[in-house]
């Protein structure tokens, strides 16, 4: 039997429509109910145009920047570190004003015035007349060149004994004819030469007067490398002026000067007028005689006659109206390097003969050779040409001297009868 299947899809249950809600007049319509309102076709050119802006404002804006930072920032740098060193400069001023309340600077400055006032009555200055020109120029050129400073015919000098005597510098009084004195009391006295010494350049004057303040001796070769030192005298007229400084070096006789001078070197202010005047240690004792400067005036380096020198000058000019020096007749050298060190010597240490003086060598006499190394001279030790030099003119003429040299590595004693160096080698 054969049935037909009908196939029905199934019916959905009937719905209601939906309600229709009353539309509010204050809602605005529903976009897909309003029609889009017509817009133009915008162009390639009016982007660009619409993003130019832009990019130039940001391209333009970190330059701008960095053109102001430019310049603002070294204003700004300039007022940090001027508020940071005023803040510095201003904790160093107190810092400073109470460690000077507590320093001894006072003390410091006390001592410098009390070398003066110690030194002062014993330095007097020295005014000459009558005295030729040329022959003043020649004499002072060789210690200070040409001098155009109106201080020519004027000086200083140290009083050395209660008795009147007067050290200062031969040229200082060189060809005068009337010299005259003024003491620290403004007392104007007239002088006389006792003696005079080319060689180291001093020269002893007498005035008529015994109740003078003399300045007390000093050791010079006590002195060290850096000692403290004052300079007292006259520099250009100016009187009773005072400089300080230090010991530059000691034994500058090589390049300026004479062996016998032996000077030392100071950075004290000398000028011409000073000459002749004192130089003192912090005790305020006379360690030397101010004596020369490099060039016209004062730039940086002066020289003094060493006070053991000048009192041995002294000594002798006031005994004899001059000095006699001891005399060996020989050239004479320092050892080189080489000759050193075959002697198993250190450097500086003896003096070579190189040759005798013509005519008669006391050197000769005694039985000394070319080429000796002289190692001692009266019981002392050769430090070189120069120390030689200077220990045979301190000898006594005509006295007899132990001397120990080397010759061919062999040390040789021997006596030798010391003569009377020649006034032509004055």
């Amino acid at each position: 039997m054969h049935e037909d299947f009908n196939w029905h899809q199934p019916r959905l249950p009937n719905r209601p429509p939906p309600r229709q809600r009353a539309r509010s007049p204050y809602v605005s319509p529903s976009p897909e109910s309003e029609p889009l309102p017509a817009t133009s076709k915008t162009t390639d050119d009016d982007s660009d145009s619409a993003r130019r802006p832009s990019y130039l404002v940001s391209f333009f804006s970190p330059l701008l920047f960095l053109l102001a930072l430019s310049y603002l920032a070294p204003y700004a740098i300039e007022h940090i570190q001027y508020a940071l060193t005023r803040g510095k400069q201003r904790a160093e001023y107190d810092l400073a004003g109470d460690g000077l309340r507590q320093s001894s600077l006072q003390e410091i400055s006390q001592a410098y015035q009390m070398v003066s006032q110690r030194v002062g009555p014993s330095v007097v200055h020295i005014s000459v007349s009558g005295t030729s020109r040329e022959s003043l120029d020649d004499e002072q050129s060789r210690f200070f060149g040409s001098n155009p400073y109106p201080s020519r015919g004027q000086g200083s000098g140290v009083v050395v004994d209660a008795e009147g005597f007067i050290l200062t510098n031969r040229h200082v009084i060189f060809g005068s004819d009337r010299i005259q004195v003024k003491l620290e009391n403004r007392r104007v006295l007239e002088a006389e030469v006792v003696g005079v010494d080319s060689l180291t350049d001093l020269a002893l004057l007498k005035v008529n007067a015994t109740d003078l303040t003399p300045v007390e001796w000093g050791n010079s070769n006590n002195l060290n490398v850096g000692s403290l030192v004052w300079a007292l005298g006259s520099p250009f007229g100016l009187e009773r002026s005072v400089t300080f400084g230090i010991l530059s070096a000691k034994h500058r006789s090589a390049k300026i000067g004479s062996h016998y001078q032996d000077f030392l070197q100071t950075d004290a202010a000398v000028n011409p007028g000073n000459s002749g005047g004192p130089l003192v240690d912090e005790r305020g004792h006379l360690v030397g005689i101010n004596t020369a400067i490099v060039g016209e005036t004062y730039q940086g380096i002066s020289f003094a006659v060493p006070s053991n020198v000048a009192r041995n000058v002294y000594q002798r000019l006031q005994s004899n109206g001059r000095v006699i020096r001891g005399w060996l007749g020989v050239v004479l050298r320092d050892l080189t390097t080489e000759e050193a060190s075959k002697l198993e010597l250190s450097m500086g240490s003896g003096a070579v003969i190189t040759q005798f003086a013509p005519g008669d060598s006391p050197a000769l006499a005694a039985g000394m050779k070319r080429y000796d190394v002289i190692l001692q001279w009266n019981g002392q030790d050769v430090h070189g040409m120069a120390s030689l030099i200077r220990l045979i003119g301190q000898t006594t003429a005509n006295s007899k001297v132990p001397v120990i040299v080397i010759r061919k590595q062999k040390q040789v004693a021997i006596s030798v009868q010391v003569g009377e160096r020649p006034t032509q080698f004055e």
